[in-house]
């Protein structure tokens, strides 16, 4: 695999995990949840309505 094929391939799993984030994060706030997140090295519980989705 050459270089610019294996950026390319990271480049397509960077993309198709930032999509299941937001779909996660719009189907949450769907349904008024909460998601389990780390903040600063630490575990905190955030409803999703107050996340902005990309």
């Amino acid at each position: 695999m050459t270089n610019a094929e294996y950026e390319k391939m990271v480049e397509k799993i960077t993309e198709g995990v930032k999509l299941a984030i937001d779909r996660l994060i719009e189907k949450t706030k769907k349904e008024d949840g909460e998601l389990v997140i780390s903040q600063g090295g630490k575990i905190v519980r955030v409803k999703a309505r107050s996340l902005k989705s990309e």
